[in-house]
């Protein structure tokens, strides 16, 4: 019985690690790997698949122009099933197993930040977050090895709390995740917002039942409710709160900002409610040509945020890899602000090819994302622009851009 028992528990853990942890086929002949840090399961999951779709997209564009360094660029994704230990155990195994040059993610700030202190810091991987949005991030004690493609909350906080007073909101209640993004943005919107916050409660992720939290938003005398969630304990939320009658009215942050949330409650239910995301121009010649370069490859583009800037964190630790002229993840890190930033020539979405070669011929090149300007500050932050969104007959749409 003991040893079939453990047979078994040998069973199960090969099974949970396949579950976690995948290999891409990037074919033969490989130069260099990098890792996806992707919430395939858990509150964001919802995000995880259309941000890896990303990734995927843009490892091919690279691997179909060559590759990197004379081969083909592979690919690895962990899942941090949304949660900081679980992203911490993918990453060490993709950087001290799969020996990666590079990681694309984590998505949550709650993930990315303990993955950057413990493990890419620590092994000299470069990390390029396409949605962790934390003001945390831009003081963390990373060794300048971690950057996103995406900006801090402490602006979109701003946006927030000047749109809600555009609105005409003079008192609102906030209920947000205890974690660094939730905390982050709801102490950005509480610094920021003009009118009265009669509430200010944080939760915990996975709760059995959040009464308690929206009872006491509710008995402040709140009668909008600001949620700072992901989908996976924000609708739960929302189903209490409406089946309860305690909120009726509601302003979301870019963690909601998904179909999903709406399929799951009803159209109906959410009508008007809004919010705001980091959003690139949609206008813009580099948003038109990744949104091409996305739906001849996967069909419509999602309302999801983020595919884009996943999609330019993964680009851009390619044409690292080909500037440093090494897989090694000091010289890959050295090599991200000159890919990005200016001087040099402009090369967009689905121009890898070109600037590839413009490298080979030692130019230099300056990578405009499909999220936005890509220049990376002294703490790895870049600029952005910001999208108010709404509920409007049940779909997620955006309403207009926001310049800050």
């Amino acid at each position: 019985m003991k040893y079939m028992a453990a047979i078994a528990a040998v069973v199960i853990a090969i099974a949970v690690a396949v579950a976690v942890f995948f290999e891409e086929d990037s074919g033969p002949g490989e130069s260099a790997r990098i890792g996806a840090l992707m919430p395939m399961t858990g509150g964001l999951q919802v995000y995880g698949q259309t941000s890896l779709n990303g990734v995927r997209m843009a490892v091919d564009e690279v691997n179909a122009a060559g590759g990197v360094l004379g081969g083909q660029l592979g690919l690895d994704v962990g899942d941090t099933q949304t949660n900081p230990q679980s992203g911490v155990d993918a990453a060490k195994r993709l950087v001290t197993t799969d020996k990666v040059s590079g990681l694309v993610g984590a998505l949550s700030s709650g993930v990315t930040i303990p993955v950057a202190s413990s493990v890419s810091s620590v092994e000299q991987v470069p990390q390029v977050s396409g949605a962790s949005t934390s003001p945390v991030v831009t003081t963390l004690k990373d060794n300048d090895f971690l950057f996103r493609t995406v900006p801090s909350d402490a602006l979109q906080g701003v946006i927030l709390a000047d749109l809600m007073e555009e609105k005409g909101l003079t008192e609102i209640g906030v209920v947000y995740l205890n974690n660094d993004y939730g905390q982050g943005l709801a102490e950005a919107v509480e610094g920021a917002f003009d009118g009265k916050i009669t509430a200010m409660v944080p939760f915990e992720e996975k709760q059995a039942s959040y009464r308690a939290e929206l009872q006491k938003v509710k008995d402040s005398g709140a009668e909008t409710l600001v949620l700072i969630a992901y989908p996976g304990d924000g609708i739960p939320i929302l189903r209490q709160a409406l089946e309860e009658q305690l909120f009726a009215k509601f302003v979301f942050t870019d963690g909601m900002k998904a179909q999903e949330v709406v399929d799951a409650i009803g159209g109906n239910l959410l009508e008007g409610a809004y919010g705001t995301a980091p959003s690139a121009d949609t206008e813009s010649a580099t948003a038109k040509a990744f949104k091409q370069l996305y739906e001849t490859k996967y069909g419509e583009l999602p309302p999801q945020p983020f595919i884009d800037a996943a999609y330019d964190a993964t680009i851009l630790l390619a044409l690292a890899i080909q500037k440093a002229g090494s897989p090694d993840g000091v010289a890959v890190r050295d090599a991200l602000r000159a890919v990005s930033s200016p001087p040099g020539r402009k090369f967009n979405p689905g121009q890898f090819a070109a600037a590839k070669a413009a490298l080979e011929a030692g130019e230099d090149i300056d990578y405009d994302g499909a999220a936005g300007s890509q220049d990376f500050d002294a703490n790895g932050d870049v600029p952005g622009t910001y999208v108010e969104w709404a509920v409007r007959a049940g779909s997620v749409e955006d309403v207009r851009l926001i310049r800050p």
